[in-house]
């Protein structure tokens, strides 16, 4: 498969563990673009900001957690929204969370920016159907 046609994967976690476990799960079914991982939601805005006018250094697809330190995962998302208009490139945003309580389930369906809601672990299949492996 070529290279540039694998989609560019972002993860925002705030959970070492949970990270390294999950990178490697990715490079297991075949992943072999490299993995960023932010520890929250404004290390990946800062970085969204700051590649704005640059799609090779923007992400295609962003596994987002919601419960992080500094900023949270809705708070980014209501950033990311005030800036998406001018990306370069659409975004798929996932949210990607432990989180059962039946509000934020709610409230990430009701999210123009939410593609989806996984509950924690993500698995093998989800990862392939998600990257188009």
């Amino acid at each position: 498969m070529n290279l540039n046609a694998l989609p560019k994967l972002f993860l925002v976690d705030d959970d070492a563990l949970f990270a390294m476990l999950t990178k490697k799960k990715i490079m297991k079914i075949g992943y072999t673009q490299p993995l960023k991982i932010f520890v929250n939601g404004l290390e990946i805005l800062n970085h969204i900001t700051t590649y704005s006018n640059d799609e090779n250094n923007l992400p295609d697809i962003i596994l987002l957690d919601l419960n992080m330190p500094i900023m949270d995962g809705w708070q980014f998302l209501d950033e990311y929204s005030k800036i998406k208009i001018k990306l370069p490139k659409k975004i798929s945003i996932y949210i990607l969370s432990s989180s059962t309580f039946p509000e934020d389930i709610r409230k990430a369906n009701e999210c123009a920016n939410v593609i989806d809601y996984i509950m924690k672990p993500i698995t093998e299949e989800k990862l392939k159907s998600l990257l188009a492996l």
